[in-house]
């Protein structure tokens, strides 16, 4: 009887038991169990957003992508591209900042008019902020800082996140502003005038809110002013050519001042500048009230930075942008850049006394003289029909020794022999070459023919090692 209810006993707890572990099976084989909703997209939609939020990326990559390739036509398939690009923006990393762009773009391309647009082309410009490095080193990520943020602002107008595309706009382009300062003071140290002054006037010409803008301005006018003075003292110029000269760097420096008066009147190079203006003997120009309140509202607007502050943004790997105006607007559509090339070729002829075209303007004459040959006619030839050699009256200088070295004579290559048929006997190729050649290089050929021979019969020798 015992028995019997012990086999009972056990036979009841191994029924149990197989329950319980059929049930834990099935919870663990269905992925949506005890999931009120009869959307499996949202769900996955849903997991990837909280593994985010707990700091797990590539999970959930891996479910947000899982979403996307199963239900391509869901609704929630352009916030899970957003949403890629974001878990890589948020892990951070070179590598996690460059996949992030990547992703941005690709939504941008795929989904343009959606208002998440203009949030994706922010973080694409945001990246390139966030690894922008100080004026004095590589600007290639400023550059496009201010690139993306452009195409921020003219892509989308309508779109709330322009204020801050151009607030951040105004903070990279303080930051290329103060690299071309930095250059151009550079140049006037070392008194490279004409690199100076196309340094100076890009400047102020390209990013008007910096916050030196007024001392480029005020070295700006002292290169062209040491210009003017460099231009008195140069020798082999006419006084005519040199009053011109001096006039117009003159008028340059003056222009330089005035537009520090009427454009940022509050800003501390003002006096100086007016007390360049009297020295020059140029009318001083007043500000209008306009520029008065505009300049004092940008100059309110920067933020100020204590002794400690300043110190410790050098320990940083991340720019200063405090000075940057809070007010204005920025520059889209850059004007062209100044040339240094062209302002050291303007100086280069004030000095030479050229840029008049008086009686010291140089000029090349051709050796030959006569005109350049009138229009649609061939270019005249040598006396042996050869045109590249120039004729008596041709424009062409004409290239002579320097001293009384002569002219290396240039040996003419002899022809190649011609090619030995080894089918055919010697005394073929022999007739053959002497037919084609002349007598006196027939005993040549025929040499060339018995020797390329034997070293044919010596390779057509083989040792069969077996």
């Amino acid at each position: 009887m015992i028995r019997r209810v012990l086999s009972i006993a056990l036979l009841l707890a191994l029924v149990l038991s197989a329950v319980s572990c059929s049930r834990k099976n099935k919870n663990v084989t269905n992925p949506i169990a005890n999931v009120n909703s009869a959307q499996p997209d949202k769900v996955l939609f849903d997991r990837a957003m909280d593994a985010m939020q707990h700091s797990r990326f590539d999970v959930a990559r891996l479910s947000l992508q899982t979403m996307i390739n199963t239900y391509p036509d869901s609704e929630y398939v352009a916030r899970a591209k957003l949403a890629v690009g974001d878990s890589w923006y948020a892990e951070g990393g070179s590598a996690g900042l460059a996949q992030a762009e990547i992703e941005y773009k690709d939504f941008i391309t795929f989904f343009p008019n959606l208002p998440e647009a203009a949030e994706a082309q922010l973080k694409v410009a945001n990246i390139h902020y966030r690894q922008m490095e100080k004026p004095d080193r590589d600007f290639t990520h400023a550059k496009r800082a201010e690139e993306e943020y452009k195409q921020l602002i003219q892509q989308f107008p309508d779109s709330k996140l322009v204020p801050e595309g151009k607030q951040r706009l105004r903070e990279v382009q303080e930051v290329l502003a103060e690299r071309e300062f930095r250059i151009g003071r550079f140049y006037y140290v070392k008194e490279s005038w004409p690199a100076a002054i196309a340094r100076f006037k890009s400047l102020t010409d390209t990013y008007p809110l910096y916050s030196g803008a007024d001392d480029a301005l005020y070295l700006l006018g002292q290169a062209y002013e040491q210009e003017a003075a460099r231009t008195r003292t140069a020798p082999n110029l006419n006084e005519a050519d040199r009053a011109k000269l001096v006039k117009g760097f003159d008028d340059q420096a003056a222009a330089a001042y005035d537009r520090i008066l009427t454009r940022y009147p509050v800003m501390g190079r003002a006096k100086e500048a007016r007390a360049r203006l009297e020295a020059l003997h140029r009318p001083v120009p007043k500000a209008t009230p306009a520029a008065i309140a505009l300049n004092k509202q940008e100059e309110e607007s920067r933020r100020e930075t204590g002794p400690i502050s300043r110190l410790m943004i050098s320990f940083h790997h991340r720019p200063d942008t405090s000075q940057a105006a809070k007010v204005g607007e920025p520059t889209l559509v850059p004007p062209p850049e100044t040339s240094a090339l062209e302002v050291t070729r303007q100086a280069q002829q004030a000095l030479m006394g050229s840029s008049a075209g008086g009686t010291n303007s140089l000029t090349v004459q051709p050796v030959g003289g006569g005109g350049p040959p009138p229009a649609n006619q061939p270019v005249p030839r040598s006396a042996n029909g050869d045109s590249s050699a120039p004729a008596a009256n041709s424009s062409i200088p004409e290239l002579k020794p320097i001293g009384d070295a002569a002219l290396p004579v240039i040996q003419v290559p002899q022809p190649a022999p011609a090619q030995v048929n080894e089918a055919a006997g010697d005394s073929q190729s022999s007739s053959s070459t002497s037919s084609q050649q002349g007598s006196s290089s027939s005993s040549a050929q025929g040499s060339n023919d018995a020797q390329s021979s034997s070293k044919t019969k010596k390779k057509k020798r083989k040792l069969w090692p077996f």
